[in-house]
């Protein structure tokens, strides 16, 4: 009985009908990343197959290695290896296909169903020369994470997202290889979870924690110079962080220079700016906010905001950071409100001959349209009437100037309150 009547395919079935000659003919050369092999006796091709160095073979309902044989003989150059969504449910198989591909540096394993399958750590000496690993919604628990660890000593990024993780469990062994943990849309709540991960993985430098409901950071100051001395990036995004005071303890980390906290608690109640302002005043040392990167004038323009914005509040309600940012810019005065926004109608004095009369503007209208709005005060059709704008501001050292296009708004003329707009009859 083969492997489809099992309800499953090999790994070596897909191979051979994804990259059988049929569906890849030409030959690319081995500049391009591509090598020929000859086929193995036995093998369902009996041509050849052009494989690339990186296979990507996501949802094709493997289940199996197939024969190993077959494995090495496809395999051996391949340096990354994307098994993403398929029906892999036994570390065993997937031992058998690693042991076949010594040059192995990536491997996604995302979307197979590993839940309740173990492997013995000895077994896992074939994962040794990973560098990324990718287990996103694979159920592992964190006794196989480990036994994948301990084996792995180049390890660099580990991906555990979706994986239903309430809690961390501590590996006697630490990775220190490790730089970025990828563990978003997990379910830690407590930080005391998050420091585990400091323990076991010192050399952090990227820690990404999105999509978790973790409701503060306790944190002693002196803490994450021990637990994440080399920690630069921590995303926080959509977290449970309400306070202030886990925000100021992002400045314990001694070398965390980006950070991401969108959409968390804290920070709905404010604007946009406000948002971003007062992260950066309270922030003092990181480079990039929120994907952004933060200018040496947009650190100044934001402690400043900061200091406007704590100005009336109470003594004993003023954020720690307000001392220091008081005593470097002192007590700031409110900023000038201005409206920027267009005039919308100006008050003018219209003269006609001697008659000199006020005259309320809509600057949204156009020439032709003033030329209509006067006709039943000077008493001349709008084809018989020339008029003239005059700056007053400027007295009457410039011309008046003629509004002879009809189609021209007014607010293009800069018409301001106490202009004057003159009528004069036009001549034959």
């Amino acid at each position: 009985m083969d492997s489809d009547e099992r309800g499953g395919r090999t790994l070596v079935q897909v191979i051979s009908e994804k990259y059988s000659p049929d569906n890849f003919p030409y030959c690319r050369g081995s500049g391009v990343g591509v090598v020929i092999r000859s086929s193995p006796q036995g093998s369902p091709v009996k041509d050849r197959l052009n494989l690339p160095r990186i296979l990507v073979l996501d949802g094709c309902g493997i289940t199996q290695a197939g024969d190993e044989e077959e494995v090495a003989a496809f395999c051996s150059h391949v340096v990354e290896l994307d098994l993403s969504h398929n029906q892999l449910n036994d570390w065993g198989e997937i031992c058998k296909i690693l042991s076949n591909i010594p040059n192995l540096d990536f491997l996604n394993l995302s979307m197979n169903p590993l839940r309740g399958s173990y492997l013995e750590a000895g077994a896992a000496e074939v994962f040794s020369g990973l560098r990324r690993l990718v287990l996103t919604n694979t159920h592992v628990t964190w006794n196989m994470v480990h036994t994948l660890t301990r084996e792995t000593p180049e390890l660099e990024e580990l991906f555990l997202c979706l994986n239903e993780f309430e809690s961390v469990s501590v590996s006697s062994v630490p990775c220190p290889s490790l730089r970025l943990l990828h563990i978003t849309d997990n379910q830690l709540q407590e930080w005391v979870e998050v420091r585990k991960l400091g323990l076991m993985y010192p050399g952090l430098v990227s820690l990404i924690l999105a999509n978790n409901s973790l409701s503060s950071i306790h944190e002693p100051e002196d803490s994450p110079q021990r637990l994440f001395p080399n920690l630069r990036s921590i995303n926080l995004h959509n977290t449970g962080l309400a306070r202030w005071e886990d925000i100021l303890k992002l400045n314990f980390f001694p070398k965390l220079q980006e950070v991401r906290v969108q959409g968390i608690p804290l920070l709905q109640p404010y604007t946009d700016h406000e948002r971003r302002f007062l992260t950066i005043a309270q922030l003092p040392s990181i480079t990039v906010l929120n994907g952004s990167v933060v200018t040496d004038g947009e650190r100044e323009d934001a402690e400043r905001f900061f200091v406007r914005y704590y100005l009336d509040c109470p003594e004993d309600e003023l954020p720690q950071r307000y001392q220091t940012l008081l005593a470097r810019y002192g007590r700031l005065a409110p900023l000038a409100e201005v409206d920027l926004r267009p005039l919308s109608s100006v008050q003018v004095d219209l003269r006609c001959g001697d008659h000199t009369d006020p005259l309320d503007l809509r600057l949204d209208q156009t020439v032709a349209d003033l030329k209509k709005q006067l006709k039943a005060v000077v008493q001349l059709p709008p084809n018989k009437m020339r008029v003239y704008y005059i700056d007053r501001q400027l007295g009457y050292a410039l011309e008046p100037q003629e509004l002879k296009y009809g189609g021209r708004a007014l607010h293009s003329y800069s018409i301001r309150d106490g202009d004057e707009i003159l009528v004069v009859p036009k001549m034959q």
